[in-house]
């Protein structure tokens, strides 16, 4: 009887256990529901507070691949540099917007997702798999843009600005709905189908198909009307008058993008100078217009570990969100201004191991030209011509500032200077470049990424003589700042998904 009671004693003692914990999971399950529809409430019920009208003109410029460390670095460098190597930050103008947030960028297939999902994320308000832009994880559902919205339903017009190719993965998250990134003709058909009025930037990429034997995609674009701008001096000419535009570079460097800031020519036009003909030619209707701009060039420098190239293009791309605020400034009550990333690439990192605690930043300033023109300016040279190391040696310098020990007197830096160690790694990759090697093993690999082995390296030296450092060849999950100022500029403020910048602009222009 005794040990009856006990069991029955202790089968009540466990449900008393247990309950709490139940209780525990339930508000468990529901704390999630309600994080899932936090953000939701908390947009509608200050969009009710504000009783604001809509704001008529909307800027959205996404550094791709620009995260902190990218503006931090920025900011750092120009400040260094202006102060003869003291300790000062410039901050960038957009860094002094009154609103800044944090978005988390994870898609649908991993934390560390690429442009074209995370694209899709601020575009749509959707996750996605990598690779896919405007598609559901099925890839049978298409998802209309906040651009599309705006244009059908309130009569907005629409720009799309990039430094990269047109029909690259970023911009064609705003107008295009494919399965795959890479179907760049398919993409360029939606860019003219979308009847958005301005584009402008590198060219598109397969203009006549995978194949080579569709019509020429600028073909079709002129037979829908659009007027396609290849020299500068047009685009300069180009006004409001001459309707829908697709405004491609004059001079395009690698990949057929603009050029990177550190190599363009005094004169060529900048990612500011389309952003300023975006604004001229958009300018044009009551209803008021949607700008997207992309600094792409950010995330191909830092893919390539470029710190000298990603800080120029960083800066270039703080020029091109100048012209907007001088805009704003114009028209306060009627501009929207977002600054964010799409993702975060390369795993950038203000400080090294060799350098302990300091920092050398003005080093940088030996850089003269970014990697991809040295690969072709240079590299195909040694190649072709057998160059010995001896002559390798007096361009890197030349380009880089970077000195073997026996040449330490022409230094302009004692920071500049070769140790051992950095000569034989320079040599090892300069061996490895002239031997053309294709096969990497996995050391190699960790050691070159995809990039040829001699400029890579170049790059990595100079990057950690000046205390900055790479962790990737790729994309990182690190999450992105977002700046805002203007109307309904507060909705950005905090910490949340990328998925809510889109969701923030729908409840602020009320399209559906």
């Amino acid at each position: 009887m005794n040990n009856n009671w006990k069991k029955i004693a202790a089968s009540l003692l466990a449900v008393a256990l247990l309950i709490p914990s139940l209780a525990v999971l339930g508000n468990n399950e529901n704390q999630a529901q309600a994080s899932a529809t936090k953000s939701d409430v908390t947009i509608k019920k200050v969009v009710e507070e504000r009783g604001a009208k809509i704001p008529k003109y909307i800027f959205l410029f996404i550094g791709d691949g620009m995260s902190y460390p990218q503006v931090q670095a920025t900011s750092y460098y120009l400040g260094t540099t202006a102060n003869d190597g003291d300790v000062v930050a410039e901050e960038l103008n957009f860094m002094n917007f009154p609103v800044a947030g944090s978005a988390q960028t994870y898609d649908s297939t991993s934390f560390c997702p690429d442009s074209a999902s995370t694209a899709t994320s601020i575009s749509t308000g959707n996750k996605t798999y990598s690779g896919v832009i405007n598609m559901d994880t099925t890839l049978t559902k298409e998802y209309e843009t906040i651009a599309e919205k705006l244009k059908k339903q309130l009569g907005y017009n629409i720009g799309v600005v990039s430094s990269v190719n047109l029909n690259h993965a970023t911009p064609a998250a705003f107008y295009a709905h494919q399965s795959s990134r890479n179907n760049y003709y398919e993409i360029g058909l939606e860019l003219i189908e979308s009847n958005f009025d301005y584009f402008a930037g590198g060219a598109l990429k397969s203009t006549t198909g995978s194949k080579k034997d569709q019509k020429v995609l600028y073909v079709l674009a002129e037979e829908a009307g659009y007027e396609v701008v290849k020299t500068q001096k047009e685009a300069e000419e180009l006004t409001a008058k001459d309707g829908k535009a697709i405004v491609i570079a004059e001079t395009l460097a690698d990949s057929d993008a603009i050029s990177y800031d550190i190599d363009a020519k005094a004169g060529e036009w900048r990612l500011a100078d389309y952003v300023e003909k975006g604004i001229e030619v958009l300018n044009t209707n009551k209803e008021g217009f949607f700008m997207m701009v992309e600094g792409g060039k950010i995330d191909w420098a830092c893919h390539a570990n470029d710190a000298a190239s990603t800080i120029q293009d960083t800066v270039a791309f703080s020029n091109a969100v100048d012209e907007a605020i001088e805009f704003y400034n114009k028209y306060p009550k009627d501009t929207l201004i977002i600054v964010t990333g799409d993702h975060e690439t390369g795993g950038l990192t203000i400080g090294f191991a060799g350098t302990n605690y300091d920092t050398y930043l003005t080093n940088i300033e030996n850089q003269k030209i970014s990697y991809a023109k040295y690969d072709s300016e240079y590299v195909t040279n040694y190649k072709k011509n057998n160059a010995n190391f001896v002559e390798v040696l007096y361009d890197i310098e030349k380009n880089f500032g970077l000195v073997p020990e026996s040449k330490a007197s022409s230094a302009k830096a004692s920071t500049l200077v070769l140790t051992d160690y950095e000569y034989d790694r320079l040599y090892d990759a300069y061996l490895m470049t002239m031997n053309n090697t294709d096969k990497l093993t996995e050391e190699e690999y960790v050691l070159y990424g995809s990039y040829e082995p001699l400029t890579v390296t170049i790059t990595h030296i100079l990057n950690n003589k000046s205390g900055i450092d790479f962790s990737s060849y790729s994309h990182t999950g690190v999450p992105v700042p977002v700046f805002a100022i203007g109307n309904g500029a507060e909705l950005f403020d905090g910490y949340y998904d990328n998925t809510d910048i889109y969701k923030n602009i729908v409840d602020l222009t009320k399209v559906k």
